[in-house]
């Protein structure tokens, strides 16, 4: 399984353009519901959201992920990939329907259960998908993924927005949710040419179990370690210092929902293809690496350091309270970038076990810190103990399994050299705009831009790097 540079590149354009214009469409949606919803909307929306990354997390139980790296033709396994995905699928939903009340009150928010269960339902149109969707990454189709998420974008707007104008609250952003998904999916089927065929090989579903069960797994871990954060939130802090919270993260998010998913749409095949290849394994990552770094480095560095007025100036000052957790959370964002990275670097190469250990640590840590931040800081104690976890004990575990696949570290360090001392300047321009003025629109608008003057020097060089990708 080989391609060509340019196809890599294509790939990674379209890739940038469609996560553009669908964070720039969330992100203005989310500044109408700010104006149309009140934080315990959001808060009983968090619930759902939790329990909807739970069984996403588990729900093909991993195995789709084998058609990216599968050496034959992947049509042959998609029939048993997809009889798996729905399988696990529908019983993960069951067990959701039942257990939702249960989990709503666990929370401390009773008022979700209802909501959970209809955006739960999500997760049986994605096990249906799931093989098209990994074939669709596979072939480097990210125009087809283009046209169905914008497709997806504009219908679920419509309808969340439609919906909570007229009263409908937490309801409307689960039921636009579900809508535009279902009618995304059957999109996506159409424009790969795969549509959902049911079979099952025992031989093909035990190696693709075998690969798949440690990916589900670590994704689970995954969920629990950004997740455990709301529900210690909820439970101890109640249902609007979660709305908050969830904002917070929301926005502390957008470096990685913009620039990581970017990447990460097109690395695992590219990583596959160099998985037997020691110095071409060791470039890839590391274009990949400086490529994430220019860009979200700074995005990470101006979201902490301007935390209150792009709070104020997005969601407006009924939501000033968040930009004490967003400031931090800001750092976990940086750390969670690298994370992803190589969580895909070392599955290409077929370390999933590796990974679940990984997710685990991280998991255990955070159980055990994120309560004392609650109870000594509320919402900025919970966020500033998820971002002094993430740098101290995640990202260090992360760098040392990468290092042991033969990646040399120092060459990686290296690399990033221009973006780190960009964002030193960065740094110190904010601080002096933030001594000089107060938290305002005007204040995020020049500090932004005297920000991006100062940080362009230092990375310019490295536009090359895109065009050498692949």
């Amino acid at each position: 399984m080989t391609v060509k540079p340019a196809k890599v590149r294509r790939a990674l354009g379209l890739s940038l353009l469609n996560t553009a214009v669908g964070r720039l469409g969330t992100f203005v949606t989310g500044i109408v519901l700010a104006r149309l919803l009140v934080p315990a909307d959001f808060g009983v929306y968090a619930v759902a959201l939790v329990a909807l990354t739970a069984l996403l997390s588990l729900n093909e139980l991993g195995v789709s992920v084998a058609i990216v790296r599968w050496q034959g033709d992947p049509r042959r396994i998609a029939p048993t990939v997809t009889t798996i995905s729905l399988a696990s699928s529908t019983l993960l939903y069951a067990a959701c329907f039942v257990a939702a009340p249960a989990f709503a009150a666990g929370m401390g928010v009773p008022e979700a259960a209802g909501v959970v269960r209809l955006l739960c339902l999500t997760v049986l149109v994605d096990g249906t998908v799931a093989a098209a969707v990994q074939l669709a990454n596979r072939e480097f189709r990210q125009g087809a993924r283009l046209v169905v998420d914008l497709t997806n974008l504009v219908l679920t707007t419509g309808i969340t927005v439609s919906l909570a104008a007229t009263g409908h609250g937490a309801w409307s952003l689960a039921i636009g949710q579900v809508a535009g998904n279902v009618v995304s999916s059957v999109l996506l089927c159409k424009l790969v040419g795969l549509w959902p065929r049911f079979g099952f090989d025992r031989a093909l579903a035990r190696r693709l179990l075998a690969f798949g069960m440690p990916l589900a797994g670590a994704s689970l871990l995954v969920f629990a370690m950004l997740n455990v954060d709301y529900v210690i939130t909820g439970r101890m802090l109640g249902a609007v210092a979660l709305g908050l919270y969830l904002q917070a993260f929301n926005l502390a998010s957008w470096p990685v929902n913009m620039f990581s998913m970017v990447v990460r749409r097109v690395s695992l095949p590219a990583f596959a293809q160099v998985q037997d290849d020691p110095e071409r394994r060791q470039e890839v990552l590391t274009r990949f690496t400086v490529l994430l770094a220019v860009a979200a480095l700074p995005a990470c560095a101006l979201l902490g350091l301007l935390a209150l007025p792009v709070v104020s100036t997005v969601y407006g000052w009924n939501w000033a309270e968040s930009a004490v957790a967003l400031q931090w959370l800001a750092v976990l964002g940086v750390v969670r970038i690298a994370a992803e990275l190589a969580y895909d670097f070392l599955v290409a190469l077929g370390r999933s076990r590796t990974t679940l250990w990984l997710q685990g640590g991280w998991l255990v840590v955070l159980l055990a810190t994120l309560p004392f931040g609650a109870w000594f800081g509320g919402i900025e104690g919970v966020a500033v103990v998820h971002a002094a976890v993430a740098v101290l004990v995640a990202l260090p575990a992360f760098a040392l399994a990468v290092r042991r696949t033969g990646v040399r570290l120092g060459a990686l360090a290296a690399a990033l050299v221009r973006p780190a001392l960009g964002c030193v300047a960065l740094t110190v321009v904010v601080l002096a705009v933030r001594w000089l003025m107060s938290p305002s629109p005007l204040q995020l608008l020049l500090g932004g831009a005297l920000a991006v003057a100062v940080y362009l020097p230092f990375v310019w060089s490295l536009r090359s790097e895109f065009r050498r990708l692949g």
